[in-house]
């Protein structure tokens, strides 16, 4: 209230679903994931509107529930999204980058072979010219004495030979060049870190739990396309597509179980995921190269 902010403004700066924080205000425990995530949203609200979350804890230490004594909840109730992900599109979207590798792979070798066979047929043309106009035969025999021009023959095919060679080392140069994904640190505050993802035509975003974690998965405006727990042995990871997306917001409830992919490329902590728990990483897509979305 001294603040002048209403429960929506909370949901918008913490990322906690409404209906936690009035948990929160009504001392409605029961009703959080466990006592690990009531401890981690109470200092996120807290840090929120400005208060000193252990001077909290301490003031509420009778109320508030102590992490020692319940363990994370196997599950969470999940937030349905208006627009989930089947598991479909995420095996597609998990082996999109090596059908595009093969498929640049049967290009070059197709160019390669196109180019021998062209090769091949103008040498056989040549060939045929050459013998016409220069060779000659002996009456008795029919055999060729004409050495010269065979050597002048050769010599072109040899040439010929080398072309394959010189435009395949030009196709990968050319591949070479094309720039490579960057995933960099922009700003990193607290508990809160920005990532710039450039030189990215996709933008896929990958959970993966060790252990057992919990996570929301959010765009920029605050909308939620997952929210539950994670675990190792049964349901794992969770990826979605940020595509149209011009950034991605991930809330971890327990970093040391989680690691964050950005398409398929690993996202290093810039805050030790042992010093700072709950965590709040924003991936944001470099304007430049956003596809004509």
């Amino acid at each position: 209230m001294n603040k002048n902010m209403s429960l929506d403004d909370l949901q918008t700066v913490t990322k906690i679903q409404k209906r936690y924080l009035q948990g929160i205000e009504e001392g409605n425990y029961d009703m959080m994931p466990g006592a690990f995530y009531v401890r981690a949203f109470i200092k996120q609200y807290a840090e929120a509107v400005g208060l000193e979350p252990e001077e909290v804890f301490t003031q509420y230490a009778s109320e508030v529930p102590a992490t020692h004594n319940e363990d994370i909840p196997e599950k969470i109730s999940r937030v349905q999204s208006r627009t989930s992900i089947s598991p479909n599109h995420s095996k597609i979207f998990d082996i999109l980058p090596k059908v595009l590798i093969a498929i640049i792979v049967i290009g070059i070798i197709a160019a390669i072979w196109y180019f021998l066979q062209k090769n091949a047929s103008d040498a056989d043309q040549n060939s045929k010219k050459s013998d016409n106009q220069t060779v000659t035969y002996q009456k008795s025999d029919n055999l060729k004495t004409d050495e010269t021009d065979s050597k002048d023959q050769s010599t072109k095919d040899d040439a010929n030979k080398e072309e394959p060679s010189k435009t395949e080392d030009k196709t990968q140069d050319e591949m070479a060049k094309e720039p490579t994904q960057e995933l960099t640190v922009a700003e990193s505050k607290g508990d809160a870190t920005t990532y710039e993802l450039k030189n990215a035509d996709d933008f896929q975003v990958k959970i993966v739990s060790t252990g057992e974690t919990w996570i929301n998965m959010l765009n920029g405006k605050g909308y939620s396309f997952f929210q539950g727990t994670l675990k190792k042995g049964e349901t794992d990871n969770k990826t979605v597509d940020y595509s149209k997306e011009e950034e991605a917001v991930i809330v971890v409830g327990n970093a040391a179980n989680t690691e964050i992919y950005v398409n398929d490329q690993k996202l290093e902590y810039k805050v030790s995921p042992t010093d700072v728990v709950t965590q709040n990483i924003t991936i944001k897509k470099d304007a430049d190269d956003s596809v004509g979305e």
